[in-house]
């Protein structure tokens, strides 16, 4: 699961810009393969325990190192596929115990850490690296993953670390985590939890990583990524420019997938029968924060496929269909409902919008009927989403498209009228309404400073005028936001997550209690949340659990540490010269099965 920065529409300025095709090779290379994409946000780090879920990093990240699973590239629904591992997991028949076999022979990518020799992937690489989150040293916003499940023996370690002050004990065996032999591993939970299958294909958290490369480079190991994937990196120019190029070390892998059954998938997998992967020699990743570039980048050929920017939908997709001057240049459009959702919390600790008491999810509750969500889809957005009635994604476990929550309503007068009843209202005349005792009342929103977020802002403010709560804007930048966030020195901020799996139960988990200060960034803390959170967590998929997601997502509504704004339906342009190009819903290394032909007419 990844944070990302909210998905905005922006005024249409300049020109469409020209059409051409997207280049194919770097300048100085002839003949090599080089797909060219575009980020919105910079990197934080290139390094699983420190990226703090951030989902660019993240798929760097992706293409570098590996995890035992994978998932099937065309597969839909999503299907898991052996990666690293010989097989699938076998997991105990109380569901605590996962033990995977791992392929004799992988080989990570050359490091001068290694010596000048070849070194092999073995068990011990992910005995390794799961237990860096448990590192006090790294300070892992995503320990929570693991922490929840209560891995025998970690915590402890880590509560040894912390409190004798001396290095993490990485030699220590503990139950939870082992390599009986060389190449196999074992997991145990300390809880049941069906669904722990699916972290087994996240290459963030369960991505190999040898021991000598981080004690080589130390604290500067976010700029030295090395696993075994079939990238490796090759330049990085912070908040610019991330190069990969295809790791010469990577094993010979050959497509192997599921037949696909939409003509997209189709047109993939026969692309893709029989070739070795990965298909490009050069993956190169811009950072190009405002959407106008990266729009007219994707017209001029600079990129080879493009998550449309929301501003650029009406010139994109006019009426949901693929305009008919890109359609002409050969340009394919994809759509899909995405697995996610956009928000906005509230400091629970903050002494204004925080706390429990009827007075204070009054005003959370207010603030949530005000705000004009229909503008906000319709204008920025351009219509490409549907309103949010819980926490949970599309195409996870426990989304319901027949719920319906409160979460979605916009009614000021229905605000106007709880502000009025519990006291919040405008004592001296001057237009703003106090606090119930008299003190002002300013509500304090934390953003990035982009166009797009400014833009957003506005609408936040227009909602709060239009009720008499006075609302002020506290630019940063991503990161900055981060870290605020886990301090606890925001009152509100908003963004948006991406789910990892099929497993809607994270997005949950972003209110339970003991997350708090990690994916709970509210640090919402209801014992009663908590036990339903608990409960469903252990059942395996179906009407009981169902039932529990249900009922926990109406707390979430009653005491809204959430305004959940909305899920997004994503629509990737496609340049002709690019193949087998399929977004997967929860897939983050997709982009070794892409590839970029010389010359490229539309790929039909």
């Amino acid at each position: 699961m990844r944070r990302r920065p909210f998905l905005h529409t922006l005024p249409l300025i300049g020109t469409l810009g020209p059409l051409g095709p997207a280049t194919q090779a770097s300048p100085g290379a002839p003949g090599r393969r080089v797909l060219r994409l575009a980020f919105e946000t910079p990197e934080t780090a290139l390094d699983p325990v420190q990226t703090q879920s951030d989902r660019n990093s993240n798929t760097v990240l992706a293409q570098i190192l590996e995890s035992p699973l994978c998932y099937d590239y065309l597969a839909r629904p999503a299907r898991l596929l052996p990666n690293t591992a010989e097989a699938l997991p076998q997991m105990s028949a109380d569901g605590r115990v996962f033990t995977v076999r791992i392929k004799p022979g992988i080989l990570f990518s050359d490091d001068p850490a290694f010596g000048g020799r070849p070194r092999e992937l073995v068990a011990a690489d992910y005995v390794y690296a799961i237990k860096r989150f448990y590192d006090p040293r790294w300070n892992s916003s995503d320990l929570y993953m693991y922490e929840s499940l209560k891995l025998p023996g970690l915590s402890e370690l880590r509560q040894q670390a912390m409190q004798s002050r001396r290095p993490f004990d990485y030699d220590r065996e503990v139950e939870g985590l082992r390599a009986p032999d060389r190449y196999t591993l074992r997991i145990t939970l300390g809880v049941p939890d069906p669904r722990f299958v699916y972290l087994f294909a996240d290459a963030v958290m369960m991505g190999a990583v040898a021991r000598e490369v981080v004690e080589r480079y130390g604290d500067d190991i976010g700029a030295h990524p090395v696993g075994t994937g079939a990238f490796r990196l090759r330049q990085w120019r912070r908040a610019s420019r991330i190069v990969l190029e295809r790791s010469p070390t990577f094993r010979r892998v050959h497509y192997e997938g599921t037949p696909a059954d939409t003509p997209e998938a189709r047109a993939a997998a026969a692309h893709l029968a029989g070739r070795t992967l990965p298909l490009a020699d050069e993956l190169v990743f811009d950072v190009a924060e405002e959407a106008q570039p990266r729009w007219l980048s994707f017209l001029d050929g600079t990129y080879h496929m493009l998550e449309v920017p929301p501003s650029f939908l009406p010139m994109a997709a006019p009426g949901g269909e693929l305009a008919p001057y890109l359609a002409r240049a050969g340009i394919r459009m994809q759509r899909q409902l995405r697995p996610d959702m956009s928000m906005n919390f509230f400091f629970m600790e903050d002494p204004l919008v925080g706390g429990y008491t009827p007075e204070k999810v009054a005003l959370r509750r207010a603030v949530a009927l005000a705000f004009d969500s229909p503008t906000y889809r319709r204008n920025l957005l351009s219509g490409f989403g549907i309103p949010a009635q819980s926490t949970v994604a599309p195409h996870t476990s426990g989304y319901d498209p027949a719920y319906k929550s409160e979460m979605s309503d916009f009614d000021p007068a229905r605000a106007r009228a709880l502000l009025d009843t519990y006291g919040y209202t405008d004592r001296n005349g001057d237009g703003w309404r106090e606090q119930p005792d008299g003190q002002p009342l300013v509500l304090r929103m934390s953003s990035l400073a982009t166009l797009s977020d400014r833009r957003r802002n506005e609408v936040w403010k227009r909602s709060m005028d239009a009720v008499g709560l006075r609302m002020v804007f506290e630019p940063a930048t991503w990161p900055e936001l981060l870290k605020r966030s886990r301090a606890g020195t925001l009152m509100m901020w908003g963004y948006g997550w991406t789910a990892g799996s099929p497993d809607g139960g994270f997005f949950l988990g972003i209110a339970y209690g003991p997350n708090a200060s990690e994916a709970n960034d509210p640090r919402f803390a209801l014992p009663a949340f908590d036990r339903l959170f608990e409960r469903q967590r252990v059942l395996p998929d179906g009407p009981e659990r169902e039932a529990l997601m249900h009922q926990a997502k109406n707390l979430l509504v009653a005491y809204m540490p959430f305004k959940v704004l909305v899920h997004h339906e994503r629509v990737d342009l496609v340049q002709p010269a690019t193949r087998a190009f399929w977004r997967h819903p929860f897939m983050r290394d997709i982009w070794r099965f892409v590839d970029v032909v010389p010359g490229g007419a539309a790929d039909g």
